[in-house]
């Protein structure tokens, strides 16, 4: 399956270039939003993460589609994709997720690269509270790049990494912060990971694919996430965190 990433300076002075998925490939070909392959057809989502470098949005990639972890990835240059099909209720869907770099370069990628995404992922590190600080920033370019109808109303998961560190003795940004700024953005869903153990990934994953269907399909997002977080209230009195 082939990509494309836009590749230095501005929108304007931007050049598209081939790209090809990590994820694995299938014959199908894509039209109208919908991938057609031999027997029904299925959603294509496109989900876009976010974060600082460093913050391990690669290893969490990585672990949801692949199973694996290294410490050895090297810095995301541009834009990259891996997918993945996952079955969300009765409905085959393919997540197309796309890993930024984690500086300003991401900046240069501009409206194209944002465009038909139905979910963004934001990333950072416990361990990092700058990571954290800049999270609004990153929010708010995702916003401007996207231009929704209901900015308000868009899915945005938080994702709090690399909680196994240190066994947590390194930890500088506590839930409650973390579930504070969710609160205060419309409930965004919130999900401590480890990328390196695979904790919570696939959970936290399996709300991306939710949360971005139900934008594919124009349902009601704050009755939808209402759901959501109701959900994880119940889960996390039982010692774990899942959508």
């Amino acid at each position: 399956m082939a990509g494309l990433v836009l590749v230095g300076g501005s929108s304007h002075g931007s050049h598209l270039a081939p790209l090809r998925s990590r994820g694995k490939e299938r014959k199908s070909t894509f039209c109208g939003g919908q991938m057609e392959g031999t027997t029904r057809k299925r959603s294509l989502l496109k989900v876009i993460v976010l974060g600082d470098s460093g913050v391990g949005k690669t290893s969490l990639m990585n672990q949801y589609v692949y199973n694996k972890f290294s410490q050895r990835y090297k810095a995301t240059i541009g834009a990259d994709f891996v997918t993945k099909e996952v079955q969300i209720d009765d409905k085959q869907v393919t997540l197309q997720i796309w890993d930024t770099a984690g500086q300003e370069r991401f900046q240069s990628l501009g409206s194209a690269f944002y465009r038909g995404a139905e979910c963004c992922v934001l990333v950072y590190d416990v361990n990092a509270h700058k990571s954290f600080e800049t999270l609004n920033t990153w929010r708010e370019e995702f916003l401007k790049q996207v231009d929704p109808a209901a900015p308000g109303n868009f899915p945005f998961i938080l994702l709090g990494n690399k909680i196994d560190k240190d066994g947590g003795n390194s930890r500088v940004v506590s839930e409650r912060q973390a579930k504070e700024w969710c609160a205060s953005r419309a409930n965004i869903p919130y999900f401590e990971t480890s990328a390196k153990e695979g904790y919570n990934v696939d959970e936290a994953f399996l709300c991306v694919a939710r949360a971005a269907l139900a934008n594919e399909q124009g349902w009601d997002l704050d009755s939808y996430f209402q759901g959501i977080s109701e959900s994880l209230s119940d889960i996390e009195r039982r010692g774990s965190c899942a959508c």
